[in-house]
């Protein structure tokens, strides 16, 4: 290993250290019971606030609590209930489209892997991670737009790609530790590193951030 890659290592390490004990209950913010309604409440968060998402989803969970009755729902009644969620005829056609898949493909078992869930239609490598992350234990680095944001200010990635960003970080971070520190990242967007201000000033890592609009 070079030094300059095991020195990022390191730093990342300490980050991570760092962020693990700002916010030492970082987890997703969807309500679920199931890794179904996960997968559904992620395909729903797309371009919508995790709070309206989980406004939504007990009402949908009660009328179609898993593949087999969300499949053979119809696209309009599963519409109806979402909408608050936004692009809700084209996320009505993914939750059924899903649904169909897991029941024709996988005989109405939830597939477990990454590779398994992205062979779902519409679901891309963010989702697949997050599902196989948090509901069976998998290693798994989750690049949303919290992630991506931290990980380029801090030059953890040099990439803008979510796909690239992932191998990036799987290279930085080992397996056993990847799904907390993406929480982690994902807590410390949101509530400090936020997009148009990122509060510097209260951040607990300002000394390992290379970023050169840093706000002090």
């Amino acid at each position: 290993m070079n030094s300059s890659k095991d020195e990022k290592k390191k730093r990342a390490y300490r980050i991570f250290g760092a962020l693990k004990l700002k916010y030492p209950d970082a987890k997703p913010l969807l309500h679920y019971s199931s890794p179904f309604e996960l997968l559904i409440a992620t395909i729903l968060a797309a371009q919508c606030t995790d709070e309206r998402v989980n406004g939504v989803t007990p009402h949908l969970f009660k009328k179609y609590p898993d593949p087999a009755h969300m499949a053979a729902a119809e696209h309009q009644d599963i519409g109806s209930i979402i909408k608050p969620t936004g692009f809700f005829k084209n996320k009505a056609k993914s939750l059924k489209g899903v649904s169909e898949a897991i029941e024709k493909k996988f005989g109405g078992k939830f597939p477990e892997t990454v590779q398994d869930l992205i062979t779902l239609p519409g679901v891309g490598r963010k989702t697949a991670n997050v599902v196989a992350g948090n509901c069976f234990g998998a290693p798994a680095i989750m690049v949303d737009t919290h992630v991506r944001r931290v990980s380029g200010r801090l030059k953890l990635s040099e990439s803008n790609n979510p796909d690239k960003i992932e191998a990036e970080l799987k290279d930085l971070i080992l397996e056993k530790d990847q799904t907390r520190f993406s929480h982690v990242l994902n807590f410390h967007g949101r509530y400090t590193c936020q997009a148009r201000r990122p509060l510097c000033m209260k951040c607990s890592i300002e000394n390992l951030c290379p970023y050169p609009e840093k706000i002090l």
